[in-house]
């Protein structure tokens, strides 16, 4: 139910969450979920690796590499040397944790991996289709996503202890920067900053009215007995969690939105359906699956009032009528975003889109919504749009807007200048990727390492490997 979660808000350009050296552990994450699909090879199983007191074996070598082939994973090298030494840093990471008593939150855990499920299931459209896709039942799947999920978790909080210190000051990026060597400075695409107003069409009263007699009906049904909830879940709503028959997994409360969360949370028969909740997404109603401690797993049936063309057309006429008198200069287009816009995101922030991805009110113009980059490209600084339609993905709705581009910097070399922050984030992640990658080394020189013959010679990325 991704559309009903609040928004997380100021993202760091660099993420050290998810900070791995040279991306290796990250690869070692993404296959690990992927690699539940790979069905287990005919070969005779033997030990490749020992670190510390664990072992790798082919198997699992082999596993990886049929996956990230079948992925078209790009490998740095000969596979049957990256894939065990990826393996084997992150078997340092976890042993580290070990020591640090640094655990994974079983209730986060389980939430990640419902999460992670409802999505196989939405994409592959059933739980059989889901077993028959990484051909194993249910059960087992959670589990093993279970271990991943958990393991990558603590990773990354090893990762986080390690570098949590690190922070560039404007002289440390400066030095930075000025070391670059040419080529390697990066080239910062076409990017521009706008405002944006938009204006819900009025929905008819009889049209709500017809929305929640269908949901009445609904609910009437299964109470009676006279119909399953999923089903008809399945058949009539309108959210992404049809196909698992409304089932959102476990979440809790923040997960939603607050009138969603209110009804979903206070309810203890799972017999019966919820009240009529209307939200800023539609109107629903909601049955208990299961409560486990501070989560909750529901079904949702979702539907939307539906709006006409003459609608629209009203909307994009009262927006064009508002345009003109910004532009006349009867008001300015940050007093009516505040006043007029229906846009919740940026209506107390004088229209001004923010790129969810990096967190600044800069976009490369591919990161904006189709509609808003068609308008842009043909404008310049200072210039207000005519009113067109977009979809509001989060809503799964059309509604009228307006936009006004406020800066375009052209595609160029980045400088200290126009491009601080983005410096910034390399330098950082420069730091902590050599703070990781000597640890990861000295690691390596305390811990008990053994490759078998036949797994050598190899050119790694860490030393300290062979003895």
């Amino acid at each position: 139910m991704d559309n009903y979660r609040t928004k997380i808000n100021n993202i760091q350009i660099v993420n050290k969450r998810k900070l791995i050296v040279g991306g290796l552990l990250s690869a070692i994450t993404a296959v690990s979920l992927t690699l539940l699909a790979a069905p287990k090879k005919n070969v005779v199983d033997e030990v490749a690796w020992v670190v510390g007191d664990e072992a790798i074996f082919r198997s699992d070598v082999e596993e990886m590499y049929t996956q990230m082939r079948s992925e078209g994973i790009q490998i740095p090298g000969d596979p049957y040397c990256v894939i065990p030494e990826q393996i084997a840093v992150e078997k340092l990471y976890l042993h580290q944790a070990k020591i640090d008593t640094v655990e994974a939150p079983d209730a986060q855990v389980q939430s990640m991996v419902d999460r992670r499920i409802n999505y196989f299931i939405a994409n592959l459209g059933s739980k059989e289709k889901v077993e028959q896709y990484f051909r194993k039942p249910m059960a087992t799947l959670r589990e093993q996503l279970l271990e991943v999920t958990r393991n990558s978790y603590i990773v990354d909080q090893v990762q986080q202890s390690l570098t949590k210190n690190v922070k560039g000051t404007p002289r440390d990026v400066r030095k930075y920067f000025e070391s670059l060597p040419e080529d390697s400075v990066p080239f910062v695409p076409l990017q521009v900053e706008a405002q944006i107003i938009t204006l819900n069409p009025v929905i008819p009263q009889q049209e709500i009215d017809d929305v929640k007699a269908r949901l009445r009906d609904y609910a009437d049904r299964v109470n009676r007995g006279d119909a399953e909830f999923s089903t008809l879940a399945i058949m009539y709503s309108e959210d992404g969690s049809a196909m698992q028959g409304g089932e959102l997994g476990f979440h809790g409360k923040a997960d939603f939105v607050p009138e969603f969360s209110n009804v979903a949370f206070n309810l203890n028969d799972p017999k019966k359906v919820s009240r009529i909740v209307e939200t800023e997404f539609g109107y629903h109603i909601i049955q208990l699956i299961e409560k486990r401690g501070e989560q909750v797993n529901v079904r949702h049936i979702l539907l939307r009032p539906h709006v006409s063309d003459d609608d629209l057309r009203d909307a994009l006429v009262k927006l064009d009528s508002l345009g003109k008198e910004i532009k006349g200069g009867k008001f300015k287009f940050e007093e009516a975003a505040r006043v007029v816009s229906q846009d919740k995101d940026t209506k107390n922030n004088n229209g001004v889109m923010m790129n969810e991805k990096t967190g600044s009110t800069r976009f490369e113009m591919q990161d904006l919504p189709p509609e808003v980059a068609s308008q842009i490209e043909k404008m310049q600084p200072g210039e207000i749009s005519e009113a067109f339609l977009m979809k509001d993905e989060k809503k799964n709705r059309d509604v009228a807007a307006i936009v006004k581009l406020t800066t375009r910097i052209d595609g160029h070399r980045a400088s200290m200048q126009n491009d601080y922050n983005l410096l910034k984030g390399m330098y950082e992640n420069h730091v902590s990727e050599g703070i990781l990658k000597n640890w990861v080394e000295k690691k390596i020189k305390e811990t008990h390492v053994r490759i078998e013959d036949g797994w050598l010679p190899c050119e790694f990325k860490y030393n300290g490997w062979l003895k």
